[in-house]
């Protein structure tokens, strides 16, 4: 078993020569004790259309490092890189949607670079190996190894905030974005609050429910969880200790001499809040009077320089930073200094052991290592951390000054705090945080990932604290003389839609009933909530006996007539249920009634999740104080609050068939609380299956009507088997 380690770019830098990067992320896989050793597949970089040089590229990198290039073309570059990742996703990650730019282009292209990365990790992979996908650029892979190879490992680590559902919404590719990251095992995030939107977002786009770490969707579960990243501490520590940083610190000590050193370094991004921060420090400046004694030095280093809005910032900021020199300078002193390229690594270190204060107010960031960084470059002296509430390194370090980055007059007057704390403060502020950040670096990280992605069941098809369908039931079941399958349909058999017209039979479920049909001895019952037109018209192909409205009507599969199960029922209390549900429905944008023989339902599907959730409990709780002396059952099921007579139910009907048909066993099956009383039943001969989540009082459940399906194919194929073999004998 081994590790396959895929990014966007590989960590390399390719030239005359191919140099390996010693990012945090190399650092973190480097720790990871794979037997059979790491891979690690990602575009090389650049545009290589040679084909003899790709071949001599990937001789090298494979040889050298394990590594494995992807090779894009310059305009896949374009559309995928340049357009859909940064142009379409970068911005709308970061809630800044008016930067969101979307081409049909870029999406066909991101589709292709990710169905390439696909191909190229299934010509890689071996059986039961963990594949480790990071970031926005890849959002697709998951599902598509999904696909073609269950027995992988799956994980997805997201490196960038997941932006709450009213910002995710605005892409227009966003359920396939969402459905691809669903394919994987495992997915990580930064903070809770990131794994927060993701689920939300899910659950109001995809309409899948969720538990705090995990999610069930058709194809399988997939875990969820929380994982900040760090550093490399150790490649910090040692840094701290060499020649090269003590001449670098000596040599600032005596540029900086007698003056405070505020720090900010990032990239050149338009997240970073780079203007709100020349916003606060022009604040200050006209507040203080030491304008002398402090420098303010800004190391950015150049990113996406294809990208029009990164052109426009730097070109912003040059203006803004003369702008305030011109104003603030004086003989003795340039406040601010702007450094527009990367900087030598024992430099870096240097001035972070120099400076009095780091000021890492993006205004929004997934992580932000600088500030961790900062920290553990803290040895000679205390300097001050000023943090970003939006940063992700906020939800660790909360003891640094935590500032909002829109308030500009906040930031400035947190850096005159900053400046005059005493050693004593600075200690116990940065002590517990440097220890953190010592403690859980970029290694501990990637193998806090690894265990999780490691213990994740695979492929699983039953949930926490259930019970799975065993061997030895399916051999039961199998084995019996005469079988009887009461199946619901929406949310057992098919996924539920928002539009219940939009569920009628794929062709993978017609292939499905086309295969019942043909076995014997096994007598089918579609037993349902729906009406009897909508059976009529989508189930009256096959030899099905049909029962709806959950059991007021019912047809035997050899005749056209529909059967009221008791015609005696008292329907008189209808009028009055319509009422309140019009009523709710009001209140409720989205919610509509249904109206049916024996029962009135009122739907909530099209509502928000949550709003729609909570009308319905308010309207079930009115229902029960409203309708206690009424024949009348309350359901409150997916999506629905239906009531429906008291006298007729799913579990009234399954005993009168199956004592009036003497079945050896009898598979009753269904997803929502209409289906409990089916479930209740306690007939030795009985199977019930719940389908998805929530309390039950079935004997087995499955985890989604894929599963289910799945688990049906199997019986039809086994029984086929098994009654050959009795007739037989």
């Amino acid at each position: 078993m081994s590790l396959l380690v895929v990014s966007n770019r590989l960590p390399v830098t390719i030239g005359k020569t191919i140099e390996k990067s010693s990012g945090g992320l190399v650092y973190a896989m480097e720790g990871l004790d794979y037997s059979d050793g790491l891979q690690w597949l990602g575009w090389a970089g650049g545009v290589v259309d040679d084909p003899e040089e790709q071949g001599r590229i990937t001789t090298e990198l494979s040889a050298r490092f394990n590594y494995m290039p992807v090779f894009l073309t310059k305009q896949e570059a374009d559309d995928y890189y340049t357009g859909y990742s940064n142009s379409s996703l970068w911005p709308l990650l970061h809630y800044i949607t008016p930067y969101a730019r979307y081409e049909e282009s870029w999406w066909e292209a991101y589709q292709r670079i990710n169905r390439l990365f696909a191909q190229s990790v299934l010509d890689l992979a071996g059986t039961d190996d963990f594949i480790w996908v990071n970031d926005y650029h890849l959002m697709l892979l998951p599902s598509m190894l999904r696909q073609q190879r269950p027995d992988l490992k799956i994980g997805f680590f997201l490196h960038t905030p997941f932006p709450s559902y009213e910002l995710f919404r605005c892409n227009p590719n966003r359920d396939e974005l969402l459905e691809g990251l669903l394919g994987a095992d495992l997915i990580g995030f930064h903070t809770f609050g990131y794994l927060r939107h993701f689920r939300s977002t899910v659950l109001r786009l995809l309409g899948l429910d969720s538990e705090m770490d995990f999610i069930p969707n058709e194809m399988h579960t997939t875990t969820i969880g929380v994982y900040p990243i760090g550093i490399n501490s150790e490649k910090f520590l040692k840094a701290l200790a060499s020649d090269e940083y003590h001449r670098y610190l000596k040599e600032y000590r005596e540029t900086y001499r007698g003056k405070k050193i505020v720090l900010s370094v990032e990239r050149l991004d338009y997240t970073k809040g780079i203007p709100r921060r020349l916003d606060a420090i022009e604040r200050y400046l006209s507040l203080t009077e030491e304008i002398d004694d402090i420098v303010f030095i800004f190391i950015n280093v150049p990113s996406r320089e294809g990208v029009q809005e990164y052109q426009d910032l730097l070109e912003d900021l040059q203006g803004r930073v003369g702008q305030i020199n011109g104003k603030y300078a004086t003989i003795k002193n340039v406040p601010i200094h702007f450094i527009y390229r990367s900087v030598n690594f024992s430099e870096l270190c240097a001035l972070y052991s120099l400076a009095d204060v780091a000021l890492v107010t993006p205004l929004i960031d997934g992580m932000n290592l600088v500030a961790k960084e900062y920290l553990a470059c803290q040895q000679d002296k205390n300097g001050v951390l000023i943090l970003s509430e939006f940063a992700g390194a906020a939800q660790e370090l909360s003891n640094a000054l935590i500032v909002n980055p829109y308030n500009i007059n906040e930031v400035a007057e947190t850096i005159q705090k900053a400046l005059v704390l005493t050693e004593a403060d600075k200690l116990k502020m940065n002590l517990p945080m440097k220890e953190r950040v010592i403690k859980y670096d970029a290694r501990y990280w990637a193998r806090s990932f690894i265990q999780d992605l490691s213990a994740t069941t695979e492929n699983r098809e039953d949930l926490p604290d259930t019970k799975e369908l065993s061997s030895g039931v399916i051999d039961r079941i199998c084995a019996s003389a005469r079988l009887g399958l009461f199946l619901d349909y929406d949310g057992t058999l098919a996924e539920l839609k928002k539009k219940p017209s939009d569920a009628l039979p794929n062709e993978e479920i017609k292939d499905l009933f086309l295969k019942l049909e043909r076995v014997e001895p096994v007598d089918v019952y579609i037993i349902s909530g729906r009406t009897r037109d909508d059976l009529a018209q989508w189930f009256s192909e096959y030899g099905f006996n049909l029962i709806a409205e959950h059991g007021f009507y019912f047809k035997h599969h050899h005749t056209s007539e529909w059967i009221e199960f008791d015609p005696q029922a008292d329907l008189s209390w209808k009028n009055q249920i319509i009422d309140v549900f019009q009523l709710y429905t009001g209140m409720t944008p989205g919610s509509f009634i249904e109206e049916k023989t024996s029962s009135v339902v009122w739907h909530y599907r099209n509502s928000d999740p949550e709003f729609g959730s909570w009308k319905a409990h308010q309207l079930v709780a009115e229902l029960y104080e409203m309708l206690s002396n009424l024949p009348v059952e309350i359901h409150h099921g997916k999506k629905i609050v239906e009531v429906s007579s008291i006298k007729i139910n799913k579990g009234s009907v399954l005993e009168h068939f199956t004592l009036s048909n003497n079945y050896d066993v009898v598979v009753c099956a269904g997803d929502d609380e209409t289906d409990e009383s089916m479930f209740r039943l306690t007939a030795d001969n009985i199977v019930s299956i719940k389908i998805g989540m929530g309390d039950t009082a079935a004997n087995y459940r499955v985890s989604s009507p894929r599963a289910f399906r799945k688990f049906l194919a199997h019986v039809i194929d086994n029984f086929s088997v098994s009654n050959t073999t009795r007739r037989k004998d």
